[in-house]
């Protein structure tokens, strides 16, 4: 079962009924995925007669009184352009709004590894948080950090056997005429830093998106797109390659630029724990202002 994170400022509450870990309990009692219910736990959602809890073997004992946030909120993790989706003792999973970096390039840029480490510090957690993949400063979405170097190496050196679905939703520009399809081809830097495409081996490295069309209207398209490879800029360079790119892409667009930023967001991102080898499924709502340029379409 897929996570799907929506604020709700509520909690449900319970009376326990028999002694168990808490954890076990959660999972026994509650509707949801196993990593719903620890991200909840770990994200401080969880209280034991009104005082918050975080240990996944708390022992409850019948008669207490049990409360479960439906927001999975952090409340000791603020920033306008991080969410913190999920978090363990291994690795965090956090959705990246647009206008920051994935790490560091300068002194003093904006980036979210730089929050991360802050936010372990404030929390007295012995650890950095180390980068695994990467998005650009201007696409959104989910993101996987590892908290310790292990984690990281694991994560790196085996990312397309651990990731078994990963997905990107896009306004691009113009009506697409096929529904679904694969783009397949070599992508290339030039001198420029311009990633290029060609359909026979130039040197570079092959690339295979699928792309489904879920939208048509006003002149754009609502796209989503399955990454086979995970190469720098696939999405942007293949959706330019099919002549339907992303719009607010000044790399490789148009000039169509409907909601001023990259239509670009990371919505669905799916991987074996690297550890615990648990199945770890996260996804986000579509962006609704990626609907909005579609309006009066059918989407």
């Amino acid at each position: 079962m897929r996570t799907n994170f929506n604020n709700q400022n509520k909690y449900d509450r319970y009376v326990v009924n028999r002694e168990a870990p808490l954890l076990d309990y959660l999972i026994e009692t509650l509707k949801g995925s196993r990593t719903k219910i620890k991200a909840t736990l770990q994200g401080r959602g969880i209280k034991v007669n009104g005082k918050t809890v975080t240990q996944f073997d708390y022992q409850l004992k019948p008669g207490m009184t049990l409360e479960v946030s439906k927001s999975k909120r952090n409340d000791k993790f603020k920033s306008r352009y991080v969410k913190l989706i999920y978090e363990d003792q291994y690795l965090v999973v956090i959705e990246k709004n647009i206008g920051i970096l994935s790490m560091a390039a300068g002194h003093s840029s904006l980036n979210v590894k730089g929050v991360l480490d802050d936010y372990f510090l404030k929390t007295h957690q012995k650890c950095r948080a180390h980068v695994v993949h990467r998005l650009d400063r201007d696409t959104s979405g989910l993101m996987v950090y590892a908290k310790d170097m292990q984690t990281e190496q694991i994560l790196e050196h085996n990312w397309h056997n651990i990731v078994y679905d990963r997905r990107y939703v896009a306004v691009v520009s113009g009506e697409m005429t096929e529904n679904e399809g694969t783009v397949a081809n070599w992508l290339k830097d030039n001198k420029a830093y311009v990633t290029y495409s060609s359909p026979v081996d130039n040197g570079g490295k092959y690339a295979v998106t699928h792309f489904y069309t879920l939208g048509r209207g006003n002149g754009h398209s609502l796209v989503e797109y399955k990454l086979e490879t995970g190469r720098k800029n696939q999405i942007r360079v293949h959706s330019a390659d099919m002549g339907f790119p992303v719009c607010g892409d000044v790399k490789y667009g148009n000039g169509d630029n409907p909601l001023h930023r990259l239509c670009l967001h990371a919505y669905l991102l799916c991987f074996w724990h690297p550890i615990t080898r648990e199945r770890m499924e996260f996804e986000t709502p579509i962006p609704q202002s990626f609907r909005s340029v579609l309006k009066g379409g059918e989407v």
